[in-house]
């Protein structure tokens, strides 16, 4: 199968290409490579033997409809996406950008370029905003509340996923994904969990954001990926969580990740960061049925992956 993956250099966009590829799949690949490194896709540019093409472009350029719509995919991933949300509440219209008008962009090459189906991965935690603790975790019919312009936008790509459908019969699965992590993420931009294992690995300090008890749902990056290929050809028309359900605050996980790398230093403290929500957990309910996927890689074998490859970057 011809398939196109936008954000295929970031670290979820290239887990996905390798997987892709194992399979059998011909990949062509966008991206601008502003979050995204074709460090990430060295070992898939290095096997001759697989079918896969690397496009450089930004998804807000219009030339990206004609970009996407000549590869004529049979599927479209799109991955590609901002996803700071601090920096969409300084900047919400480059969020807005990105997030609305490049996924209108792939969304009409795909049209265009005859796709049978577009698979987009969402925030879930920015898509439901602030759900009640008695919600928790959210199911997919909870009321959307976004408390940023990411999770705005995220609202915004979900309408127009569902009038693309209705006025050109393309089909589409949503996903609301909790808050991947995984050994190729950008220490940096790469969430928190990167950030953590780089700066305990460094011996430096890390720092704990308001008062530590936000919790967040982590999902291991080769579990999302697998729930974005099953996407691919289940779940039409639908918006499908995919998360552990469990919550775990940020103290938690910085203790856990301390006790590991063998620190024993508190965090340093800060304000709280604006536009970010108090509590997230998605039930993967929908998903077990619609996608026949569950997780399966618990957070302390995730967070050994991730301090082993900080390690190995430090070395």
């Amino acid at each position: 199968m011809n398939v196109l993956v936008t954000g295929g250099g970031g670290f979820i966009g290239s887990t996905l290409v390798d997987r892709l590829l194992a399979e059998g799949h011909s990949v062509q690949v966008l991206d601008d490579l502003s979050a995204g490194s074709l460090a990430n896709l060295s070992a898939a540019r290095a096997e001759r033997t697989q079918r896969l093409a690397f496009h450089q472009i930004d998804v807000r350029d219009p030339h990206v409809v004609d970009v996407v719509a000549r590869r004529r995919a049979e599927v479209v991933f799109h991955l590609a996406a901002h996803v700071d949300v601090p920096a969409s509440v300084e900047r919400p219209g480059v969020d807005a950008a990105v997030n609305v008008l490049g996924t209108v962009h792939v969304l009409e090459g795909a049209r265009r370029g005859g796709s049978r189906k577009v698979v987009v991965a969402l925030g879930g935690a920015d898509l439901y905003g602030a759900v009640p603790a008695r919600d928790l975790p959210v199911k997919e019919s909870q009321r959307m509340a976004p408390v940023s312009p990411r999770g705005a936008a995220q609202r915004a790509v979900l309408e127009y996923l569902h009038l693309y459908r209705r006025l050109h019969d393309l089909e589409f699965t949503a996903l609301a994904v909790a808050n991947v992590y995984g050994p190729r993420a950008d220490p940096v931009r790469g969430g928190v969990i990167a950030t953590f294992a780089e700066r305990l690995v460094a011996g430096e300090p890390c720092t704990v954001y308001g008062d530590g008890e936000q919790t967040r749902d982590f999902l291991f990056v080769d579990d999302a990926v697998d729930a974005l290929v099953r996407a691919g050809e289940r779940g039409d028309g639908l918006l499908i969580n995919v998360g552990t359900g469990v919550e775990t605050s940020i103290n938690d996980l910085y203790d856990a990740m301390a006790a590991v790398a063998g620190v024993d230093r508190p965090p340093q403290p800060a304000a709280a960061r604006p536009g970010e929500v108090q509590r997230s957990a998605l039930d993967p309910g929908r998903a077990a049925m619609q996608l026949g996927w569950r997780p399966w890689t618990d957070l302390d074998a995730g967070i050994a992956q991730v301090l082993e490859r900080a390690r190995g970057r430090r070395a």
